[in-house]
């Protein structure tokens, strides 16, 4: 039998555990210092949530499976589709604006890179009801706040800024149609990743002129916002929209972590204006984390339109970039208290000793094994992460008293049970 977990998922032991619950522990603090409640929503969903959005790579990665109704059922491999879908079951009942976090573990069947697997804890920041880059200058200043306490900074990350609204005026200039918008954003957004004849041909089957491309990489390669104003002119292009976002992010106080990147497309069709994805500085990983805006997602399942915008931040890659900047921290197995009894006598004073300190909220590993020795114990308690070792021995105990070792300083000295636990 192969002991080895499914190819592109994990198993998590507890020093594994440990390390997700501290990252963990950094991303529901910072959802809180920003406002931001908590939701979660069923790890299978209906296929259709995700294949109705037709043309985009998500709808070949699925996971899908059928139940014993025939129904046709996936694996969640993003949360947006869930959130909106809770969103309009509450409908005008949900008093906007709202800001929800959520730590869904995601499923996709993709091609694996170091950082990439097919199962994948995401952290999800989404804000509904509001019609302006204010909600976007929030979101990345949660990005910022997290990044600065895993201990990285402006150096180490770069934040790459850009509009859908850009590129659109862009294929609106070349005559593109605007239904053909979404999956030449998909096709686009390959160009990095696969030969530029491959974009071209596929292009091509869209009735899409390959000389597009030329003009799309002529304005990707702008460096600046002036720049980009003198290639498209003015009108409803976004640029105005980046301007402000990043005079907002001065405000903040994280404006040298921003970047005007014109070539950043997002693959997902939703997004509708501004696009974001924070990288290592120094290149070697793929995006730690991406978002945008997506104004017009209700609309494709059915509802009303309401303004959003949110960003997904995989567990992975953020793990691998703090393991190469030496960051991830040393996290010990560790409890309060070991209680050791001498003797089967001892059992059940033990357990009382035990039951008063658990009660006082302190973590304690009663000794279960019989005719174990002192030194045996002492190792445990020391694997244990042990503050202390309580021993119950048969004269200590007959004069009231139990033995306590300090396993920081050493010392060792008697207290009553009840002087334990005070």
């Amino acid at each position: 039998m192969n002991l080895s977990p499914p190819r592109g998922t994990r198993d998590f032991f507890p020093e594994d555990m440990r390390l997700r619950t501290w990252l963990f522990g950094h991303f529901r603090e910072v959802a809180r210092l920003f406002g931001f409640e908590e939701y979660d929503a069923p790890v299978v969903e209906s296929a259709e949530l995700y294949v109705r959005k037709a043309g985009e790579e998500i709808v070949d990665q699925l996971y899908t499976f059928q139940d014993k109704s025939n129904r046709d059922l996936a694996l969640r491999p993003e949360m947006t589709p869930s959130l909106a879908r809770m969103v309009l079951q509450k409908g005008g009942a949900l008093g906007l604006p709202i800001k929800w976090f959520s730590l869904p573990q995601c499923w996709r069947y993709e091609r694996m890179t170091r950082g990439r697997r097919r199962e994948h804890f995401q952290w999800n920041l989404d804000v509904f009801g509001v019609d302006d880059v204010t909600a976007e200058a929030e979101l990345l200043a949660a990005l910022v706040t997290l990044f600065q306490r895993l201990g990285l900074g402006a150096e180490d990350i770069a934040i790459r800024l850009s509009n859908r609204r850009l590129l659109q005026a862009v294929l609106a200039d070349a005559g593109v149609a605007d239904a053909l918008f979404a999956p030449v954003c998909v096709l686009i957004d390959k160009l990095e990743k696969i030969p530029r004849e491959t974009v071209e041909a596929e292009l091509q089957s869209l009735g899409v002129d390959p000389g597009v491309i030329n003009r799309v990489l002529q304005v990707a390669s702008c460096t600046s916002l002036h720049e980009a104003r003198g290639l498209i002119g003015s009108g409803d292009n976004g640029l105005d929209e980046i301007q402000r976002l990043m005079d907002l992010g001065a405000a903040y106080g994280f404006a040298d972590w921003l970047r005007f990147d014109p070539s950043l497309v997002r693959g997902l069709a939703y997004y509708t204006g501004t696009v974001f994805e924070a990288f290592s500085t120094q290149g070697e990983l793929r995006a730690i984390c991406g978002g945008g805006r997506y104004d017009r997602l209700l609309s494709t399942f059915g509802g009303k339109d309401v303004a959003a915008c949110g960003f997904g931040f995989g567990d992975a890659v953020i793990v691998e970039l703090l393991k190469d900047k030496g960051l991830l921290p040393d996290l010990p197995a560790a409890v309060d208290d070991v209680v050791f009894a001498f003797s089967e006598e001892l059992r059940g004073p033990a357990i009382q000793v035990t039951r008063s300190l658990r009660a006082a909220g302190r973590s304690v590993d009663l000794i279960l094994e019989e005719g174990k020795r002192m030194k045996w114990a002492f190792r445990h308690a020391d694997g244990a992460g042990a503050a202390r070792l309580v021993l119950l021995a048969p004269e200590e105990w007959a004069r009231g008293v139990v033995k306590v070792r300090d396993l920081v300083s050493g010392e060792e000295h008697e207290v009553t049970p009840e002087e334990l636990v005070s």
